[in-house]
């Protein structure tokens, strides 16, 4: 078994590569190719943490793995440590057998990111110019720097519960020559697409917040009970995800669907 881990994945994956491989599986599920396993996604009792296993399987290429990991709130302000965890195991699909052991934080942060920078490529307006950021914690930065690849944005306006982590991000956007601007939620209707990458439980971006015409990546919800947007947004919305079975339970859209706003069937298959 190769195990590979977290300090080498930095000179092993780059931001190209990640939206090439995620683009890739996209379009294998798309073609019935590729498939998630249900989350496991538990609270342990410890630590206030939240642990669990994302598995799939794509046919196509004969991948098969899981990541295992979760999060862990007090992480960084206690150890120094990021609050998400996670290592990611590869095996033979025609055996069974473990082939690889990775380490999966980088990993994961690359993945995210490429995904919601795969949405704007292929879903955003070829117009958009100014994007706009929900949430400025650690996988903020990764997404933001995927995303100024995908189209000319002139501009970058952030919001942040606590405004003064906003300073990460105003640096990605000058490396990119992009200028930086704090705003409120109100200030989001100027943005053509916006990423939400948070940990939120109650919903932060509001239906009348949003113009019409604008590209949302809601990237933070991944459990039952987390909410980034109002369900009434999605209501608005075409509503697209890599898989609906998740989207509708663990994702964004599990509230809209609960209220009977949407229902299963209005959310599209990327």
């Amino acid at each position: 078994m190769i195990i590979v881990p977290e300090r080498e994945i930095g000179g092993l994956l780059t931001r190209e590569a990640a939206f090439e491989a995620v683009e890739r599986v996209f379009a294998a599920m798309a073609a019935g190719e590729a498939y998630n396993f249900p989350v496991v996604r538990e609270a342990i009792g410890h630590e206030d943490a939240l642990y669990g296993f994302k598995g799939g399987f794509d046919r196509s290429g004969l991948t098969l793995g899981l990541k295992a990991g979760g999060y862990w709130p007090h992480n960084l302000a206690q150890r120094g440590e990021i609050n998400h965890q996670s290592t990611v195991f590869l095996f033979d699909a025609d055996t069974g057998k473990a082939q690889a052991m990775v380490g999966g934080n980088l990993l994961t942060a690359l993945r995210t990111a490429a995904a919601s920078a795969v949405s704007i490529r292929h879903l955003a307006r070829e117009d958009a110019q100014v994007l706009g950021m929900i949430g400025a914690g650690h996988q903020a930065a990764f997404q933001l720097r995927a995303a100024l690849e995908q189209r000319a944005f002139k501009k970058v306006i952030g919001w942040n519960l606590h405004p003064e982590m906003l300073g990460t991000l105003e640096s990605v956007a000058e490396e990119a020559g992009a200028p930086f601007e704090a705003v409120g939620l109100d200030g989001m209707g100027e943005a053509d697409v916006i990423i939400s990458i948070t940990s939120s439980f109650d919903a932060i971006l509001g239906a009348d917040q949003v113009s019409p015409g604008t590209h949302l990546a809601c990237m933070g919800t991944d459990t039952k009970g987390k909410q980034e947007v109002e369900a009434g947004l999605l209501a608005r919305a075409t509503v697209f995800t890599d898989e609906v079975a998740q989207a509708v339970s663990i994702g964004e859209a599990q509230h809209a669907v609960a209220k009977g706003l949407i229902s299963e069937g209005d959310v599209h298959q990327l």
